[in-house]
């Protein structure tokens, strides 16, 4: 078989995950589901945050001859999985089958750093979902994006009034049926109507490392308390500015001798890097939201 023949085979069927309150039985209950269907489960990796009433954690991969061939199969599987597991241990669960690409959209300003290094990503095939819309609310990465073939739309942000601005972006979002939306360095705030109306999970690359020095210029303000570290945080975004489950962050060692402009260019290597780990574990399936912050496996 051929690289390329490799790259298209499906390394899986589908991948469960779940959450649910912890108990006896959880793992029985759904190996057992799987077994008798046939199902060859080719990894798992779970995690209890506290055996005695914690939350119980699982994401698994398996191999299942036939279920990709219909969608009625697939929805087969989701119902009976519901009806004879779910539903008797209260799971919050997923499953997700090969193939099932998530459409990504990207909100961007001016800086280009993050955005350019998802578009190159996605070409080289290093991220499990298809970009199909780049929106900013300046026109000065048009080209970026349709060099990318990626449909770019000019959504400007008045700032005495910022509500006409996101109806426009849902507008063009939910014409797009985006499953996930990406903030690579969009620099304004998005109003927790907007985020509910909106229905999908968003996630924000922060150029500090957070809790430390969140809002504007954070590397001025880093270099004038002399740190030692300076990083990057993705999270996802919740109503509370800066405030919502963490996803994956990065630091780099700094001294005295970098001026601003040094540090902020270290800064953007982080912010680029973290970001586009944070998306690749999100379509990867690999996290699971627990209240203020996350199981990443």
């Amino acid at each position: 078989m051929g690289a390329a023949a490799e790259l298209l085979a499906p390394r899986y069927t589908a991948r469960l995950l779940i959450g649910c309150p912890d108990r006896p039985g959880i793992v029985a209950a759904v190996s057992g589901f799987l077994f008798e269907r046939g199902a060859n489960i080719v990894s798992s990796h779970q995690y209890s945050s506290d055996p005695s009433g914690g939350r119980f954690f699982l994401r698994t991969e398996l191999f299942l001859e036939d279920v990709l061939a219909s969608s009625a199969a697939r929805e087969q599987l989701r119902a009976a999985f519901a009806r004879e597991v779910a539903a008797r241990f209260a799971m919050d669960w997923e499953l997700r089958f090969w193939g099932e690409r998530r459409r990504v959209a990207i909100l961007v300003s001016r800086q280009d750093h993050c955005l350019v290094d998802l578009l190159w990503r996605a070409r080289r095939g290093e991220l499990e979902a298809e970009i199909v819309a780049v929106l900013s609310n300046h026109p000065d990465l048009e080209r970026e994006a349709r060099a990318a073939g990626i449909p770019f739309h000019h959504v400007p942000v008045a700032r005495e009034d910022k509500a006409p601005a996101e109806a426009r972006l849902l507008e063009l979002l939910h014409g797009a049926a985006v499953d996930v939306m990406v903030l690579a360095r969009y620099m304004q705030i998005l109003s927790g109507e907007f985020l509910a109306r909106l229905g999908v999970p968003v996630i924000n690359i922060h150029h500090s490392f957070l809790p430390a020095f969140p809002g504007a210029e954070p590397y001025r303000r880093a270099r004038e308390h002399g740190v030692k570290l300076i990083g990057a945080t993705a999270h996802y975004v919740t109503a509370e500015l800066d405030g919502g489950p963490i996803i994956e962050q990065g630091v780099e060692r700094v001294d005295h001798r970098l001026s601003v402009a040094e540090l902020e260019r270290v800064g953007r290597d982080i912010e680029r890097v973290v970001l586009a780990r944070a998306l690749a574990l999100h379509l990867d399936d690999r996290v699971i939201v627990d209240g203020a912050r996350t199981v990443v496996f």
